[in-house]
């Protein structure tokens, strides 16, 4: 297992990255509508490693959409880095998200028919055009080495093991050297060993001053974190302390 670095600590006069105000997200409208997220207050500070957890259901996956800007609240506001991603046009908002977000699935999500530094490489394609090839090779290469995998560069996902394609999509997260970091059950198709190891990758960005949300039923790996914020039928039965 990695040795997680010493994380920084905050002045509390911070202002935090994350503000959420009332958020609501359902789906339809009347008797039949579904809820996902209920009227739901969270602040996230900078630099800070926050697990949610909940049992399935409860929400935490919609509200880590959210946050990530892959989806939109009903009701109420998100700001996030102080900027009002709520009211943000299609178009403004997938800019955003693209400079400003890495997305870790819990499946990977990576494109078969490129190698390990491509699929790294496609998030700087996505954030910013303008970059030159080889620089994105470069930094793309350089996330890789940090995760300890810059010696695969060039195999294809399916010759890399499940632990690895996680690990080379842990990389394209930080490749953008986002502000924020959403991972939604990023260990949960690993086994234990596996797991452990993306965990304290990501609990590692927070020493460079980067927020990481954490979505997980893993209660062991939450245990980790700076912060747990718990979820039940789509809103906050604990959100810890800031």
């Amino acid at each position: 297992m990695l040795d997680s670095p010493p994380r920084p600590t905050l002045e509390p006069t911070s202002p935090p990255l994350v503000k959420g105000t009332d958020l609501t997200r359902r789906w339809g409208k009347g008797p039949t509508a579904q809820l996902g997220v209920d009227r739901v207050d969270l602040v996230i500070g900078r630099g800070q490693l926050v697990a949610i957890v909940g049992p399935s259901g409860s929400g935490k996956s919609t509200l880590g959409a959210l946050l990530a800007g892959i989806d939109r609240p009903t009701a109420g506001s998100l700001v996030v880095d102080g900027v009002r991603i709520d009211q943000l046009s299609d178009d403004r908002l997938a800019r955003w998200r693209g400079g400003n977000v890495g997305i870790v699935f819990q499946d990977f999500h990576l494109l078969p028919t490129l190698d390990a530094r491509e699929n790294v490489e496609l998030a700087l394609k996505l954030a910013d055009g303008a970059t030159p090839r080889r620089e994105r090779r470069r930094r793309s290469l350089e996330a890789l080495r940090s995760v300890g995998l810059d010696a695969k560069a060039k195999r294809l996902p399916t010759q890399l093991s499940g632990g690895e394609q996680q690990r080379v999509a842990v990389a394209r997260a930080l490749v953008t050297q986002p502000r924020l970091i959403v991972a939604d059950e990023p260990t949960g198709s690993l086994d234990q060993e596996s797991g452990a190891v993306v965990f304290d990758l990501l609990a590692g960005v927070v020493a460079m001053g980067t927020t990481v949300v954490v979505i997980t039923h893993d209660e062991h790996l939450a245990t980790r974190a700076d912060r747990v914020v718990s979820m039940l039928d789509g809103r906050l039965v604990s959100s810890g302390a800031l």
